[in-house]
This record gives C-alpha cells, structure tokens and sequence, in this order.
C-alpha cells in the first residue's frame, strides 16, 4: 500500500507538540502519496519522525486538523464512539444532558474532533460538518451518534460559507431516524423555547449565552427591558419570565421575531408586557434616543462584526457605536449586558471600547461581571482560540 504522509517544515512542528490540532498550509514542506480530501494520514517533522495523525484538507489554509496524537490509534468507527462518549459524558457531568433540554454535545476542536458541531435538542440532534475530515467518516460519524446518544433522528445544517473553503458545497436535511418536529420544544432555566431547527440561525438557537440569559434573568425583575439582535427573543424571555416590567425585542428579522412572540405566549408573558420591533438595531437604538426613551437594562449581542484581521479596526468601531448608544439609553442606575462573539476580539480590548463608549456617552459605570460562553463549549487548552464570546455586565451611576 502506497504511503501517504504531510512533512512538515523544520521547525514548524512545535505548535504539534503542544497537541494544537491545525496544520495551516505555510507549515507543510511536502505531502507524499497524493492523499484525497478529507483522508486521514500521519503528519511527520522535518526528520520524518511521527507527530500525528489527522485529516488532509488540500483546499484549506488549514491544510490538516489533528485526529490523534497516537501513533498507535485507527480512525474509525470505535475512534468515534470513543470521542463521542466522552462529549457526552463531559454534559452528562455538567448536567446539561437532560430529557426536554437542549445543549451543545460536541464543540469541535473543544472535544477533539475539529470540523463537527453537534447540537441536541431534547431526543434529536442538529449536525454541522464544517471540514473535509469530518466529511469522510461521515457515515462512521451518524453511526456513532447513534449508538451513543440513541438520538430519534439527526438533521444536517451544514449550510455554511466556511464549507465553501474545504472545497464543500453547502448541504441541509434529514440524516437518519425520524423528521425533527418544526418548532422543536426545549426547556432551560425555567423557560420554554420553541426552535426552528430547520431554518434558524447556526443549528436553530445559541445554547453558548445560556449563562449570560441566566444573569439576566437575575436583574431584570422590574426593569424596563431592551434586547437588541433579539433573534427568537431568547434573553427577553429570560427577563420576562424573572419578572421583568417590559421588554423591547429588536431584531431585523420578521421571522425570528415571530418565533420570539411565540415564545412569549408559550410562557405566558402578558402582551402588554413586551414589544417586537423588526428594525436595523443602530437605527432603532438612535430613535429611541431621539425620542427620549429609556431603559433599566439593555442587552446588546450582535453579530460578529470582525472576520478577519483586516476588519478588526472597522468591527472595533461598530460595537463602540452600538455600545455607546446603549449607554445613552440607559436610566441611572442601569445595567448593561454587551458582548462580542469575535475571536479575534480580546478581553482587554473589549473592556476598554466598551469604556471608551461610556465616555463617549457621558456616563460613568462599573464593571460587575465578566461572561463567556457556556460550558457546553469547552476551550481546549491547546487550542485557545476557541475562546471566542466575550460580554461584560455594567452598571452605570445612579
């Protein structure tokens, strides 16, 4: 059989040996044996001695992503058992792997298997495959999910741009077992949550601010609420539920908004207690300035507004404007919630645009708690750079 290895550049082997899982291309020296996309080969030093095992990605800056340190270790399907257990197990600890929940199971590279996200939403699961590995053993991959999780059925969204770069086309729709309901009901925090799995943003909801609608919910009784990129109205139902006076959902999609008055209802919010507004949120935020409105506690979780290196300066300036516009709006004594879900966006630096909005805004504040993502996405500590949502609680004077 014909050997097939990635040789690396000498020198270029370090970030390995601190079991950092991604290979990008400007590191490879050569690969011998013409492997196809997705395969799984052995990733060798300039010597020629063994580092690891992973999988080939020619049309990717991340030419390979680890599968394993062991020399010795097969992937395949019993590989993926053995992953996948461990994942669900690590929930199983946090005990966040309930009936009629939903979580995070498996967080890519924060579970050792880079390219997969798997969402489950109580007895059926939501699936990305983002990499060309990934790709290859998928059906090893189903099978395994299978046998672990005794899942009813498993629905693909792999609709996403960055397939695009591992020479993927986009793909949804049904795996395996029976069609997901639509919505799908699921319970957290005391709150019920319909999701469109099929059409919704990612997998259909963002179980990684489940702590951050948790520390919500313990300020806003009383409080006039607002909630910016609302989506399905997920931090809004957290403050309504925890007995929040009124709450403002905003977001620029009809539908998501209309998931969010469902939402409401089903945990039987009152009409007269909360608002939908489909608007642009910079646009909504400057007219309730204009108009002299205000509020006790204001959540602003937009979008990820740095994608790169290049647009960090640009993206910087966006969440300073929003959170500036925030802090105008806000009665004193009011408290902030703002957050950034881009990698490339440091804790430090966060702090300080969301303090130079303050002074922008004319107002003075403390910081009261620092929050990330939930721990159903784990950080592998090889791989920081899956650390990526940032958000800051702040109280501004009374």
């Amino acid at each position: 059989m014909e050997k097939k290895f990635l040789k690396l550049k000498p020198g270029r082997e370090k970030p390995l040996l601190r079991h950092h899982c991604w290979i990008f291309s400007g590191a490879v020296a050569e690969v011998v044996g013409a492997p196809a996309p997705g395969e799984t080969i052995d990733v060798v030093d300039a010597a020629g001695k063994f580092l690891a095992r992973a999988a080939w990605s020619p049309n990717s800056q991340l030419s390979g992503r680890v599968w394993s340190f062991n020399e010795s270790e097969a992937i395949d399907e019993a590989f993926f058992v053995r992953r996948i257990a461990a994942a669900v197990g690590l929930r199983s600890f946090l005990g966040l792997n309930t009936p009629g929940s939903g979580c995070r199971l498996i967080h890519s590279e924060g579970d050792n298997l880079p390219g997969l996200i798997v969402d489950r939403y109580g007895e059926y699961l939501a699936v990305q495959i983002l990499s060309a590995g990934v790709e290859r053993h998928r059906d090893e991959i189903l099978a395994a999910l299978m046998s672990v999780t005794n899942a009813k059925g498993i629905y693909e969204r792999s609709d996403v741009p960055v397939r695009a770069r591992e020479g993927l086309p986009e793909r949804t729709g049904l795996l395996c077992g029976e069609a997901l309901p639509n919505p799908i009901i699921i319970t957290e925090n005391d709150c019920r949550f319909a999701v469109d799995v099929r059409h919704g943003q990612k997998t259909g909801f963002y179980f990684d601010q489940r702590d951050s609608r948790r520390a919500v919910a313990r300020l806003a009784s009383g409080r006039r609420v607002l909630n910016l990129f609302s989506y399905t109205g997920g931090f809004g139902v957290a403050a309504a539920v925890a007995g929040a006076e009124h709450v403002v959902n905003v977001d620029s999609s009809a539908p998501a908004l209309a998931l969010a008055a469902h939402n409401m209802e089903m945990n039987k919010i009152a009409a007269a207690r909360y608002e939908n507004h489909c608007a642009d949120a910079f646009e909504e935020l400057r007219r309730f300035r204009d108009e002299g409105r205000s509020f006790d506690l204001i959540v602003l979780d937009p979008p990820k507004f740095i994608e790169s290196q290049r647009a960090l300066t640009r993206g910087c300036r966006a969440y300073q404007d929003i959170a500036r516009l925030g802090f105008e709006l806000l009665a004193p004594g009011g408290v902030l919630f703002n957050f950034s879900c881009s990698g490339l966006m440091t804790p430090e630096l966060f702090q300080k645009i969301t303090a130079d909005a303050a002074l922008e805004a004319n107002v003075s504040g403390v910081m009261l708690q620092r929050l990330s993502q939930s721990a159903d996405h784990p950080v592998s500590l090889a791989v920081p750079e899956g650390f990526y949502l940032k958000g800051l609680v702040t109280r501004i004077a009374g």
